[in-house]
């Protein structure tokens, strides 16, 4: 298979092409997962030498609409979004979410990588009790009892095999990207401080951040999949009040944070809270020089939160970024102002813009 841009512009930055020198903090930095391929090594270089001063633009686009997504940004405000999200999916066949559709989802993800789209990921995953497909409200949202919760950290019981089953399944097309040369910002079992999913608000040692570390050990060690850039994905910290009035307090980052060790991004998603600066403030100090990032945006962020929030090194538009009635305008100013990188100006698509910080591994 003939490199993509994307694949052949990263590959020479990790061999160290004739371009500028990075700083000397930037060469120590690597991804988490053992033995990094080439492409992620350079693909983390680059966003960390972009964080504080662009913000790459990014669409999700679920699994029974492709990519036509895309195309509405474009015919929308005149640019394709630098990031090409997509969902490996839990439902029926033919539905949104139908996991039939993973394979066209890599097959597209590789074309995409090859016209310069960074390619995100994540997954829906089903409750390790159960097989695909599933509805959304009964399992996704559903919960797992303490003794099953307790089967799924233990090896060797029934849950425990479901779920290294399932996880293998996801596997088996993440290899085909690590084959293709491809990096991948990998984001699973996001939302986990929110009280909606089965993985959701399981704090202590023994909750989520183990199931996390689980999940670490069988894709990069058990698998091998050293093209992942794994993103720890949490939700805007806020109270939410169910019809009867009951409280849920959506969970402060720290308290599921699985360690430095198994994570290279913070970030988190916002629908409510406007951007609020101690959701920003808060990850960024738990970072510790890590990336942060805007795993999902319900309405994305204006040029001035950017401008406030600089660190952001993405945000990934739930929605479509200049359709379904959204500002047009708004949409079109912020993919062309100067806090935004867009596709067009991702440097292994050109490499004539000057305004743009091109951060070389050397």
């Amino acid at each position: 298979m003939a490199p993509s841009r994307l694949h052949a512009f990263l590959l020479s930055l990790a061999l160290g092409a004739a371009m500028p020198l990075v700083a000397q903090a930037d060469a120590e930095i690597r991804p988490v997962t053992p033995d990094p391929s080439p492409e992620a090594v350079a693909l983390l270089h680059y966003l960390h030498g972009i964080s504080g001063h662009h913000t790459l633009a990014g669409q999700h686009c679920n699994p029974l609409v492709g990519s036509t997504r895309l195309a509405t940004d474009f015919k929308a405000t005149g640019r394709y979004p630098a990031l090409f999200g997509q969902d490996f999916g839990f439902s029926p066949p033919g539905t949104w979410d139908g996991i039939n559709f993973r394979q066209q989802i890599v097959d597209e993800a590789i074309r995409r990588s090859s016209e310069g789209f960074v390619i995100t990921l994540m997954w829906h995953a089903v409750r390790p009790i159960e097989d695909e497909p599933v509805e959304f409200s009964t399992s996704i949202q559903g919960r797992l009892t303490d003794e099953q919760w307790r089967d799924l950290l233990t090896p060797g019981t029934e849950v425990n095999e479901r779920w290294k089953s399932q996880v293998d399944v996801i596997a088996w097309h993440l290899r085909q990207l690590r084959d293709a040369g491809i990096p991948v910002l990998w984001r699973p079992y996001h939302e986990m401080n929110g009280h909606w999913f089965w993985w959701g608000q399981k704090t202590g040692e023994n909750g989520y951040r183990k199931l996390y570390r689980m999940l670490f050990d069988r894709l990069a060690r058990f698998h091998r999949l050293n093209n992942l850039i794994w993103v720890f994905n949490a939700n805007e910290i806020r109270t939410d009040t169910d019809a009867d009035g009951t409280k849920h307090a959506v969970g402060a980052y720290a308290d599921f944070y699985p360690g430095a060790a198994v994570v290279d991004v913070l970030a988190t998603d916002v629908y409510q809270n406007g951007f609020a600066q101690h959701d920003y403030d808060e990850l960024l100090a738990l970072a510790g020089g890590k990336l942060i990032a805007l795993g999902e945006v319900g309405r994305p962020p204006t040029p001035e939160i950017l401008r406030q929030q600089p660190r952001w090194a993405w945000f990934m538009s739930w929605g479509e970024l200049g359709g379904g009635g959204r500002d047009r305008a708004a949409a079109t100013l912020l993919m062309e102002s100067e806090e935004v990188l867009t596709r067009d100006e991702l440097p292994w698509v050109t490499v004539k813009n000057p305004r743009i910080h091109y951060p070389v591994l050397k």
